[in-house]
């Protein structure tokens, strides 16, 4: 499996990328096409005791900063680290691609450039998030800002496939985000789009658990949670602020005495293990769904361990079949209905 890296976007480009990158070929194996600024990709796999002539370079010098518009991907900017990747995709020249780039432009980029998959509406950036069972699928969380209720039944009807493809979930619940858990709650997109699923349900199409009120996201009540990309967006940083807030917290706390540091040392395994399950770096990444190609959007500040994790989701994803597994769904859909 070749995966195109784009080593130029993101806080910490190109180390971040690059040595990410390398450590998830050591770990699960996989082969690597890095887009960028070749002299500075092959010094830092000098640095890291690899041969560059072992690895293809993409070169390219032009970077998609993330305060550009995004659109410039499929403009002035295509040959960018991140517009070159997609194209290297769309040409078959690897699997799937791992950006820690411009979301914006990555999400236009994977639109336009290697396509949405035929008969999805609209693709879902999906984040998986912490619960008590294990971790919930949130699509959309920031690709489509302003959603029908149809685009929200068919986020529901790929995030179910996902989460019982790739995260491996029997008969994975889904829940709309709302305001409220009584039916009526909510606006009017909310409202219809519980009808839709409220509908889906009764057809065998999924399994609707009903509305999720945001205090109900962690519970592991649900395994998938359909929202706006707007909503959705405001749910993830909520939460990735409040995870930040708590480990502060947690290290203030066992690092006041003498007395709370033996207990933090004694605490030690279980404190990581909490980090753990609150930290973004351990997913890495959030795949692009809808579109007929992976592509994983690694966090914007992701480290080298964020971004091996990233390039682990991008296998998980590409061996699971799923992209072949929406095609397949959505033909058998055109057919009931024809």
């Amino acid at each position: 499996m070749i995966i195109i890296v784009d080593a130029m976007g993101g806080d910490n480009a190109p180390g971040a990328q690059v040595k990410g990158a390398l450590a998830a070929k050591k770990e699960f194996g996989c082969e690597l096409l890095f887009v960028g600024e070749k002299d500075r990709i092959e010094t830092i796999l000098r640095e890291e005791g690899e041969d560059p002539a072992a690895y293809t370079v993409e070169h390219t010098d032009v970077v998609l900063h993330t305060d550009e518009d995004p659109f410039l991907v499929v403009k002035s900017k295509r040959n960018s680290s991140m517009g070159r990747a997609l194209e290297l995709l769309k040409e078959g020249k690897g699997d799937a691609v791992v950006s820690s780039g411009n979301t914006g432009a990555l999400l236009t980029g994977a639109q336009l450039i290697t396509k949405r998959i035929r008969g999805v509406r609209r693709a879902a950036l999906a984040s998986v998030i912490p619960t008590k069972t294990g971790g919930a699928l949130l699509l959309d969380c920031g690709a489509t800002a302003d959603c029908s209720a149809e685009y929200l039944e068919q986020f529901a009807l790929m995030g179910s496939l996902y989460a019982s493809r790739v995260m491996k979930k029997k008969d994975p619940k889904v829940g709309l985000l709302n305001n409220g858990s009584e039916e009526t709650k909510g606006d009017e997109l909310r409202r219809e789009a519980y009808a839709r699923l409220k509908e889906a349900n009764e057809e065998g199409k999924l399994l609707f658990a009903g509305n999720c009120e945001a205090r109900e996201v962690t519970g592991g009540g649900f395994d998938v949670i359909v929202a706006d990309g707007f909503s959705g967006n405001i749910l993830v940083k909520g939460m990735e602020g409040m995870a930040l807030y708590i480990s502060g917290l947690m290290k203030d706390m066992f690092y006041r005495n003498a007395g709370t540091k033996i207990m933090g040392l004694l605490m030690k395994k279980e404190i990581g293990r909490l980090r753990a399950s609150l930290d973004y770096k351990e997913i890495g990444g959030a795949p692009l769904i809808g579109v007929d190609h992976a592509v994983i959007k690694a966090h914007g500040s992701a480290n080298a361990y964020a971004f091996r994790s990233a390039v682990h989701q991008a296998m998980e994803y590409v061996e699971s079949g799923f992209i072949d597994t929406i095609r397949s769904e959505l033909a058998a859909g055109k057919e009931e209905k024809a």
